[in-house]
Order: C-alpha cells, then sequence, then structure tokens
C-alpha cells in the first residue's frame, strides 16, 4: 500500500515541477503517473550501473556531475514517454533536482511502519 502512495505522489511531484518550471510539461495526470513509473524504473535500474560506471568522473568533479547524470536520466525518461516533454539539457538538470526535493518532502509525509507494506 505505502508503495502505491509513493507512486502517486511522485506524480504529484511532477506535476509540481511541471507548474515551478514552464520547459517542463506533463499533458495529464496519467502520463504524470507513468512518467513517476518509469523514472522509478530507470532510477532503480539504470542509474546505479550509471554511477559506478562514472565513478571516476564524479569523484574528479566532486560529486557535480551526478547532477549532470540525474539530469540525463530525467531527459531519458521524457524522451520515451509521451505526454512528458522537457525542453532542453538545463531544464532537465533543474527539474530532476525540483522532482527529488519535492518527492523527497511528500515521501517524509507518510509514515513508515513495518506493517504498511
Amino acid at each position: 500500500m505505502r508503495t502505491l502512495l509513493l507512486w502517486i505522489l511522485n506524480a504529484v511531484a511532477l506535476l509540481a515541477v511541471t507548474y515551478l518550471l514552464p520547459s517542463i510539461q506533463v499533458s495529464g495526470f496519467g502520463a504524470a503517473l507513468l512518467a513517476a513509473l518509469v523514472l522509478g524504473f530507470i532510477n532503480t535500474l539504470v542509474r546505479p550501473v550509471l554511477a559506478i560506471l562514472t565513478l571516476p568522473i564524479t569523484l574528479l568533479t566532486l560529486g557535480v556531475f551526478y547532477l549532470v547524470l540525474n539530469g540525463l536520466l530525467f531527459w531519458l525518461a521524457s524522451a520515451l514517454i509521451p505526454g512528458f516533454n522537457v525542453a532542453g539539457f538545463g531544464s532537465a538538470v533543474f527539474g530532476a533536482i525540483l522532482y527529488g526535493v519535492i518527492a523527497w518532502a511528500l515521501s517524509a509525509l507518510i509514515p513508515n511502519q513495518k506493517g504498511m507494506d
């Protein structure tokens, strides 16, 4: 149940990002749900592999490259999902940061009880 609620809250976070950044557009709540699902899969499956592969660059840039990686994955999700558009790379990086902060804040509102999942 908690996973379903987190998925919905991530879609709400994505919709909030569209209101804060006009260069990111989502056509509706259904597209936001699909985008949140795809972003979750990308963050679970693709990001760890890329984080390990780009570890030397990330260390050389003192972690700044990780923001670039987040932006690229956010941009990738927009390329895969119809109804979710990101205007450019800068918008993707800033949108990924905002999405992460808003999703984290919304998920902090849900109690983490042992029997809830």
